[in-house]
């Protein structure tokens, strides 16, 4: 049944071929995948919504409000539950660092269960309070969507890529209902290299899932900004572009340190336990951390400053203008450990919502301050929406994806030059100290990361050497007798053979030529070994090290092949130069023939 559906399939795509040219079908898989992307989006946001509005609104009980302690618990619990218990085969990741990952090393084939275990696991995780965003999951099910479609059209590597990028953009456009900044995002973070042609696919998935996510979930994200700036405010914008830039060197160095913190903890269900109580702690302390956090930056934009610190044990200083400049500083701190805290525990979220709630707390503080202490008189919300540009700009490195995000989410293109002011300062102070951002850091450190600054890597790290290895050489053992291996060593058409041990470890080289000195009219060469002529070799690969280490290597000895083993050493084969150069330009080619 399945190869029959699969020689249907090769066969509708043989006949598309014939009549239409990728570049073109690529606009019609571009529509398909922003439909499902955008319906993908609605359903998560219904589903996490839904379940907040019942444990917050749904049922009464004098002491429901201390269960808050335990709802975060509860909710990376089942996240984490579901994870061991439905996916068994594939790999479950969270953040954007996996999906880059795919894009350079695995020819951007994202597994399909993270089309639903994203939205699941995301829903229960922030449903219940956890504080992160949806936006990172609802990529990574975008972008499983697009490669999902790719693949089950008999796409190429660069094709589905383009389809991969069209679902996450059409998963960041479906989730704000701002397809510009799924287009910016996409080119920014996701594509290793952007052309003129890619703009068309992205622009129709990401103005469908806009389209699409609307219609099923319509509800205005934040409200629309329409006053200008100033002049005479500048200076204090560029005031907090710096503080918004030393706060994202600050959370960078936070997010690195709790990584090793949980990572020291083996037992997934004692991370959830460890995790979750603190959490839960945070959140009955300051309740604006539950979930994304988007309703308390309403509020703020909306002119309720007090929101921050009214439903909380606090709530006595509502009215003090000092407490409510105190409350929200350690707000934005505590926001940023109970963020990390439940990515660390287990649950499923990102960055991307919890870096614009720190920015705009940020923002609010310095402009409340200001206007508190009679500095001057600046607009508040125009501060808390350049504050959210800025802070998404340094802490991703994305600095036209802030501004295009919060722009369009906002209605604020009016502030559109101090959100270009704020993001460029706050990103180029970042990038003075982290020359990656959170999420490409581990694969820079790897050697994996895709670059246009160094396109040879880029090349190179998609590259494999499994797929390289020639087996087709005489393997020859120590305790071979040169004589009897004679003939075969003379008729072979190679010039090297590998010696191996009796449990198939690699031991060294015989070249062809060492067995002509010394073994043709030698009269003792009936004694001769294997072993004897064997020569030790100059360097060995590993089948799992990348293709930047091999050309280090071969470059080091001046070595046109090498032999390949396991992790145990055990022979596999060779590598040479010729596979690699002939590999590399085929991947050249096939990147210059875009589409077409």
């Amino acid at each position: 049944m399945y190869v029959r559906m699969v020689n249907y399939v090769d066969a509708i795509n043989q006949y598309r071929k014939s009549k239409i040219s990728n570049r073109n079908f690529l606009v019609f898989a571009a529509l398909v995948v922003g439909i499902l992307a955008g319906l993908a989006a609605a359903l998560l946001k219904t589903l996490t919504h839904h379940i907040e509005d019942f444990l917050q609104d749904g049922f009464h009980w004098q002491y429901k409000y201390y269960l808050f302690l335990v709802f975060p618990t509860i909710g990376i619990l089942l996240s984490v539950m579901y994870v061991r218990r439905f996916i068994r085969k594939g790999k479950f990741e969270t953040g954007l660092t996996p999906l880059l990952y795919t894009i350079s090393k695995k020819s951007s084939r994202v597994e399909p269960h993270n089309i639903y275990s994203q939205i699941i696991t995301a829903a229960l995780t922030v449903g219940f309070g956890g504080s992160t965003g949806l936006e990172a999951p609802i990529v990574t099910s975008g972008a499983g969507i697009g490669s999902l479609v790719g693949r089950f059209l008999g796409l190429s590597y660069r094709e589905t890529t383009m389809l991969l990028a069209c679902g996450a953009a059409a998963g960041i456009a479906g989730a704000f209902n701002s397809p510009i900044a799924g287009i910016v995002f996409a080119i920014e973070i996701l594509l290793p290299e952007f052309t003129i042609p890619a703009f068309i696919p992205l622009l129709l998935a990401s103005a469908t899932a806009a389209v699409v996510a609307r219609f099923f979930y319509n509800e205005q994200l934040f409200f629309l900004v329409t006053e200008g700036w100033v002049f005479g405010s500048l200076i204090w914008y560029v005031v907090l572009a710096c503080l918004i830039g030393l706060f994202s060197i600050y959370f960078n160095k936070a997010y690195y340190f709790n990584k090793k913190m949980f990572y020291k903890i083996k037992g997934p269900y004692q991370k959830v336990l460890a995790g979750g109580l603190f959490l839960g702690a945070l959140v009955f302390l300051f309740p604006t951390l539950y979930g994304e956090g988007f309703i308390t930056m309403k509020n703020l934009l909306g002119g309720n400053y007090s929101t921050v610190i009214t439903n909380s044990i606090f709530a006595e200083y509502s009215n003090a203008q000092w407490a409510i400049i105190l409350f929200t500083t350690v707000t934005l701190f505590a926001k940023s450990a109970a963020t990390l805290i439940t990515l660390g525990a287990g649950g499923n979220g990102g960055i991307f919502a919890p870096s614009l709630i720190m920015g705009g707390l940020l923002g609010f503080i310095l402009a409340f301050s200001i206007n508190t202490l009679g500095i001057a008189h600046v607009n508040v919300a125009n501060f808390i929406v350049a504050g959210m540009a800025a802070s998404l700009s340094a802490i991703m490195h994305a600095p036209l994806t802030g501004i295009f995000l919060i722009a369009e989410i906002t209605g604020g293109y009016v502030l559109m030059v101090p959100l270009m002011i704020t993001s460029a300062i706050a990103y180029l102070i970042n990038r003075s100290k982290n020359k990656y951002s959170i999420y490409t850091k581990p694969l820079a450190e790897s050697g994996e990361l895709m670059s246009l600054e160094d396109k040879d890597s880029t090349v190179l790290n998609m590259m494999k050497v499994k797929y390289l290895v020639e087996r087709d050489y005489l393997i020859l053992h120590d305790a071979d007798m040169i004589s009897e291996r004679l003939n075969e060593i003379l008729s072979s058409k190679r010039n090297i053979f590998p010696v191996i041990a009796e449990d198939n470890t690699f031991k060294g080289l015989i070249y062809v030529e060492d067995v002509l000195k010394k073994g043709i009219n030698n009269p003792n060469i009936a004694e001769l070994t294997v072993k004897d002529m064997m020569q030790p070799s100059p360097e060995i690969i590993f089948i799992d090290e990348s293709l930047k280490i091999v050309m280090k290597k071969m470059e080091k000895e001046n070595a046109w092949l090498l032999p390949v083993v396991n992790a145990q050493e055990e022979y596999i084969g060779f590598v040479s130069k010729t596979a690699v150069f002939n590999k590399y330009r085929a991947l050249l080619s096939r990147q210059a023939d875009y589409m077409e």
